[in-house]
């Protein structure tokens, strides 16, 4: 018998928990060829999440949870999680009941087509405009920073083969992208339409900065192309200094007289320092990655681990 573990990053969710634990349970029963556990993984949510959680653990022996120091982000709650969960397959959602736990035997199925991963893709995403935005220019950005397949669609709601998480628990360092971490291990990676609910309660806990550091995250610890492609910035701008560096001297020769603009040569001196700005602000992003790494930064700090014990639920 498969075993089926469910890890849920959990951040302001003290009232969406439950109700996720309870359409989790309700479908796996209809599915009696599966073992399942469920790990919670609280990110130091300032609401009372940790209480629903020590709840649900007390009341049902298939569910534990981590209770994290601080909040770490998402990816991190996920690794966290990685290191407790024990199924042949693990399946990642979301706690506020956007993902539709009902529809897992989907995922399921097209792993047992001989997929490694398997991403939900939601026919109707229901979120806000700038969201959708930002997941198009993530997409974008995904493939050419990590080589995503431009029809592949990556979100928080996918299933992955036990060896795919092994895999990614042997990334020990503090800048956790598990799509990065998806991309580098495996090409047998699917999608399988899923239909996506409203929020029925709160916010989205991802800001546009929170968006902005976790795109800069996943392309600096999984890429060097930033770097290339301002190596090719560079060269172009240099090319272009030459060829009007040639300019000049011709028309010098030619006209006879000292060449004015002053306006033109302030703007592509503010061009140029701009750029180079830029490329020495790249650069320093991944020395102080390398020197967080370096320091044995933590991917992340758990305060307790929440098991269910016999009695419990009386």
């Amino acid at each position: 018998m498969q075993k089926i573990s469910f890890v849920i990053p959990c951040y302001r969710s003290e009232h969406t928990l439950a109700a996720v634990h309870e359409e989790l349970t309700a479908t796996m029963q209809t599915m009696p060829q599966y073992d399942y556990e469920v790990v919670l993984v609280n990110d130091c949510s300032p609401d009372d999440t940790i209480g629903t959680i020590r709840k649900l653990v007390a009341a049902d022996a298939h569910v534990q949870g981590v209770d994290l120091a601080k909040n770490f982000g998402q990816h991190a709650a996920l690794m966290a999680g990685f290191h407790q969960c024990t199924g042949d397959i693990v399946v990642c959602l979301d706690d506020d009941g956007q993902t539709p736990a009902n529809e897992v035997g989907k995922l399921l199925d097209k792993i047992n087509e001989g997929y490694d991963v398997v991403y939900a893709n939601y026919d109707n995403k229901r979120q806000a405009g700038w969201r959708n935005l930002g997941s198009w220019v993530n997409s974008k950005m995904t493939e050419v920073m990590l080589g995503k397949p431009p029809e592949l669609v990556v979100n928080s709601y996918f299933a992955a083969r036990r060896f795919i998480v092994d895999e990614m628990l042997r990334y020990e360092h503090c800048y956790p992208y598990v799509i990065g971490l998806v991309l580098r291990s495996t090409k047998r990676i699917a999608n399988v339409s899923v239909h996506h609910r409203a929020r029925e309660e709160g916010r989205s806990g991802y800001t546009i900065s929170k968006l902005l550091n976790l795109w800069m995250n996943g392309f600096t610890s999984f890429s060097v192309k930033p770097l290339r492609l301002a190596t090719y910035a560079g060269t172009v701008f240099a090319g272009f200094g030459f060829l009007y560096l040639i300019y000049i001297i011709i028309d010098h020769f030619v006209r006879g007289a000292a060449p004015m603009g002053w306006a033109s040569t302030t703007a592509l001196l503010l061009l140029l320092g701009g750029m180079i700005l830029l490329v020495l602000g790249l650069i320093g992003e991944y020395v102080g990655r390398i020197y967080m790494c370096a320091n044995a930064a933590p991917q992340y700090v758990a305060r307790e681990y929440l098991h269910h014990h016999e009695g419990d639920a009386q």
